[in-house]
């Protein structure tokens, strides 16, 4: 197969957080780009040349590029030279990883595969993924030839690339980041680097698939533990009467030294799901991996026990209020500062055992969205100021820019809580 053939017409199955910006990233660079999702609301905005998603400089490049009829959105594939699938891999119970919306795309492509084409998995994985997805694709199209064990010549290429990019920086990092490309042949991996090399000005590193798919594990894992390290040593200080806050600045004075920053524990897509795909696959061995995990799940309930005990001192006094009687404002409902995106947040959860656990009036705070989810249905979208003025407790979540003069907004008598070190 000639690896000069050239990628004219792209496919991109799946338009959330990480597919559609890359959707946008080729249609920018004049490829006519079919972007594919279930979500009918998903592909009507785009469609309309808007998004459905909080990224910065995103909505511009979409409007240009729908405008321009370089990208178009429709929920059934079409035929294309490459397929890549950004698809959700999410835990079952038990922390079981749940591959069937990759499945789900394999089969959705099948029918519309033809030789000379190069499907791209992007979705962070589990080990093996990628091969699962071939034998997915071999049962759908039995007359096509694809890599494996005693295949010499295939009809459709192959490849893993996962992302490596910080919501709220994904425009400009899927373009300066280095990306690892995992090809399931040589010429796989050849034909994958031509295609990323349209828009990606970063590095652009080869390995196999299982390596690649086990780097980007790997690299979440390694976040993971380390964030771990910083939540158990803020509730080791909290028992101390330490600042955390201020022990972590003079500790990162070590030349080799660099303390990550405590929080309401870890969400997202990617770091508080990825290290549970490795220790699916390797249970014994993971258990520093684990461990860390575990650290992260719990902190979620330590801050709303703080929550709790603040809740009681404002009632345990003669002639006090009723606990029906306070005012919670909570500040961030997000995984992290300044998106809307409240996948898997340990904010969100501390909001939502807040709301089933307390007969006080409860106000939530989160500027990157437009309306509450339907687990706070029955709580209250509020801006900064009305949420303050007649707060009893105040608890900061997530360290949004528009938090950042909280201090100046308080008044004596608040108690706050800060789980993410506003006020520092």
């Amino acid at each position: 197969m000639n690896n000069s053939k050239s990628f004219d017409c792209i496919s991109m199955i799946g338009l959330g957080y990480i597919g559609l910006p890359t959707a946008a990233m080729f249609a920018a660079r004049r490829k006519k780009v079919i972007g594919v999702d279930i979500n009918p609301h998903a592909v009507d905005t785009i469609n309309q040349g808007r998004i459905h998603i909080v990224e910065p400089e995103l909505d511009m490049i979409v409007r240009s590029a729908v405008t321009e009829g370089f990208l178009r959105a429709t929920t059934a594939p079409e035929p294309a030279d490459a397929f890549l699938v950004a698809v959700p891999t999410p835990f079952k119970d038990h922390f079981k990883p749940d591959v069937s919306y990759v499945q789900a795309a394999a089969e959705s492509i099948a029918s519309v595969l033809r030789p000379g084409n190069l499907v791209i998995l992007e979705s962070t994985s589990p080990v093996g993924t990628t091969e699962q997805m071939v034998e997915w694709l071999r049962a759908a199209r039995p007359d096509l030839r694809f890599p494996g064990p005693g295949v010499d010549a295939v009809d459709v290429n192959v490849a893993y690339c996962p992302e490596r990019v910080l919501p709220g920086h994904v425009v400009r990092e899927l373009v300066e980041n280095d990306r690892i490309i995992g090809g399931l042949t040589a010429e796989c991996s050849a034909r994958a680097v031509t295609l990323y090399r349209t828009f990606v000005q970063g590095e652009l590193l080869v390995t196999n698939a299982r390596t690649a798919e086990m780097c980007k594990l790997t690299e979440n894992s390694f976040r993971d533990v380390n964030i771990a390290f910083a939540n158990e040593l803020s509730i080791i200080c909290d028992k101390l009467d330490i600042d955390v806050w201020e022990l972590i600045r003079l500790a990162n004075h070590h030349p080799r030294v660099k303390i990550l920053q405590p929080g309401a524990g870890v969400g997202g897509h990617c770091i508080a799901v990825d290290p549970w795909f490795i220790v699916d696959r390797t249970p014994a061995e993971a258990r520093l991996i684990r461990i860390a995990r575990e650290v992260n799940d719990s902190k979620p309930a330590w801050v709303l026990d703080k929550v709790r005990q603040a809740i009681r001192g404002c009632c345990a006094t003669p002639g006090s209020r009723v606990e029906s009687d306070l005012n919670i404002a909570v500040l961030g409902l997000a995984f992290k500062p300044n998106i809307d995106d409240l996948r898997e947040s340990p904010a969100l959860h501390v909001a939502e055992q807040l709301m089933n656990s307390t007969s006080a009036k409860v106000q939530f705070v989160e500027p990157n969205i437009e309306s509450l989810p339907r687990t706070l249905s029955t709580g209250q979208l509020a801006n900064l100021s009305t949420a303050l003025v007649h707060s009893d407790i105040v608890v900061v979540l997530v360290s949004h820019r528009e938090f950042s003069d909280l201090a100046s907004h308080l008044r004596p008598a608040q108690i706050v809580i800060d789980a993410v070190g506003v006020l520092r």
